[in-house]
């Protein structure tokens, strides 16, 4: 659990927080991971993104508590996962965290919802699991170039910066309220979707020691996000595309994706943007909701 020291500031009604520990005899790098539970009935997944947390599905599993039994993990290093020195945080080894969840705890009928880098976790963990995975929603797919650098301006200031040897780990260890608010509205079409509280929430988890190494690490890393598109061909649930009209991505690349899963569903949210989870957690809710 959480220490007294960093504790969430936000609370879900129904949802309690809990913890898998590494498995003994292990790689060293391999730490504990947070994650909150809800609900009853079939397990669903839920996968955030860059520099947010299972809180970023605070809306969402209400929703969705009263026909599943809702699992939002704290991938590796994020949120409230234990950040372990020398780790990797390349995509290998944040699937690796989510296969850990489903298989400790012996999860199996699944349905993973990711989204933006969740979403390629998602597909990647049901090619290597085919077994325990029933359903893939795949909300605005993180696996094209430039990512959160297109939300604007100040975001592709700051993700170069983060980027840059010799400063990088200054700028990553530096977050104003202002420039954190500002880059995630970037990837919102409804700007007042984005909560004064989760922001505050955000960089609490933002000031945990080690953060801005993983920060850092993570963003150095999205390369390997692209190249895990290579996978979805071999993902054999049921898959659904979801994007925001206003999505980071362009035509061009959400047509890509198409391609490598010719059977998956595709949803398309008007006036939404990169955070759908935040902005239209309803549409979510209704798709899963209508198979449950």
């Amino acid at each position: 659990m959480p220490s007294q020291k960093s504790r969430p500031t936000m609370h879900i009604p129904g949802a309690t927080s809990h913890t898998i520990a590494p498995r003994a005899g292990r790689d060293s790098h391999e730490g504990t991971l947070r994650y909150l539970k809800a609900g009853s009935g079939a397990p669903v997944v839920l996968l955030h993104t860059v520099r947010t947390q299972a809180e970023h599905f605070r809306l969402l599993i209400p929703l969705i508590a009263d026909r599943y039994t809702v699992y939002a993990l704290d991938l590796p290093g994020m949120g409230y996962s234990e950040i372990v020195p020398g780790a990797s945080y390349d995509e290998p080894a944040m699937r690796a965290g989510v296969e850990r969840l489903l298989t400790e705890l012996d999860l199996r009928d699944v349905t993973l919802v990711g989204e933006s880098m969740g979403a390629v976790l998602a597909l990647t963990t049901a090619a290597d699991l085919p077994e325990r995975v029933r359903r893939v929603v795949a909300v605005n797919t993180y696996d094209f170039r430039g990512g959160i650098a297109r939300s604007g301006l100040l975001a592709r200031v700051v993700v170069s910066g983060v980027l840059t040897p010799g400063v990088g780990p200054v700028v990553a260890g530096v977050e104003p309220k202002a420039a954190l608010r500002k880059i995630l509205q970037g990837g919102l079409g409804d700007k007042s979707a984005l909560r004064a509280d989760y922001v505050d929430e955000l960089l609490q988890v933002g000031s945990r020691p080690g953060y801005p190494t993983v920060a850092r690490a993570v963003y150095q890393n999205l390369p390997t996000l692209i190249a895990a598109r290579s996978r979805y061909p071999e993902v054999k649930a049921p898959v659904h595309l979801v994007h925001g009209e206003k999505d980071w991505s362009r035509p061009s690349d959400r047509e890509a994706n198409k391609r490598l899963l010719p059977a998956a569903d595709f949803t398309q949210v008007p006036k939404a943007g990169h955070f759908i989870a935040l902005e239209r957690p309803d549409i979510l809710a209704d798709l899963l909701n209508a198979v449950a």
